[in-house]
C-alpha cells in the first residue's frame, strides 16, 4: 500500500513539473509593418522593388543581394513569393500613376518579430550592405 502511495505521489509531481515547464513564459512578440514599393522596369515585364521601414525613406532601400546587386522581380507576386518565404504577409495593396504611363505599386506587408529580431532579418537593402560594408 505504501509504495502505491508513493508511486501516486511521484506520478503527481512529476505531472505538475510538467505543467509548470509548459506554462513558462514565450518571448513577447511585436507586429511590424513595411511597405513594397514596386515599378516596372522600362521595356520589359520585370519590376524594380524596394523596401520601406518607415525609417530613412531617403536611404538606397532596394532589395539586393548578397554581392550588392539589385533583385528584380518577374512581378510584384514574385516579390510578395519571396517576402512571404521570410515570414511576411500581406495586408493591403494599391496603385498609385505618376505619370501617365508610369504605375507605383505598393503593398502592405506585416510581420510579428521578437524584440531581439531585425526586421529586415533574411534581406538586405542596397543601403544596409554599404553599412555594413563600412562605406
Amino acid at each position: 500500500m505504501k509504495k502505491t502511495i508513493f508511486s501516486l505521489i511521484v506520478m503527481m509531481m512529476l505531472s505538475v513539473c510538467a505543467f509548470a515547464q509548459d506554462t513558462q513564459p514565450k518571448e513577447k512578440l511585436h507586429r511590424v509593418y513595411c511597405e513594397l514599393l514596386g515599378t516596372q522596369k522600362f521595356m520589359s515585364q520585370k519590376c524594380n522593388v524596394s523596401v520601406d521601414f518607415g525609417q530613412n525613406p531617403y536611404e538606397n532601400s532596394r532589395l539586393v543581394d548578397e554581392k550588392g546587386k539589385s533583385i528584380t522581380f518577374n512581378s510584384m507576386v514574385d516579390a510578395m513569393n519571396y517576402m512571404g518565404e521570410l515570414g511576411w504577409k500581406f495586408e493591403q495593396a494599391y496603385v498609385v500613376t505618376v505619370s501617365s504611363s508610369q504605375n507605383v505599386y505598393h503593398w502592405l506587408l506585416s510581420k510579428d518579430i521578437t524584440e531581439d529580431e531585425a526586421i529586415s532579418a533574411g534581406f538586405k537593402t542596397k543601403a544596409q550592405l554599404k553599412k555594413e560594408q563600412g562605406e
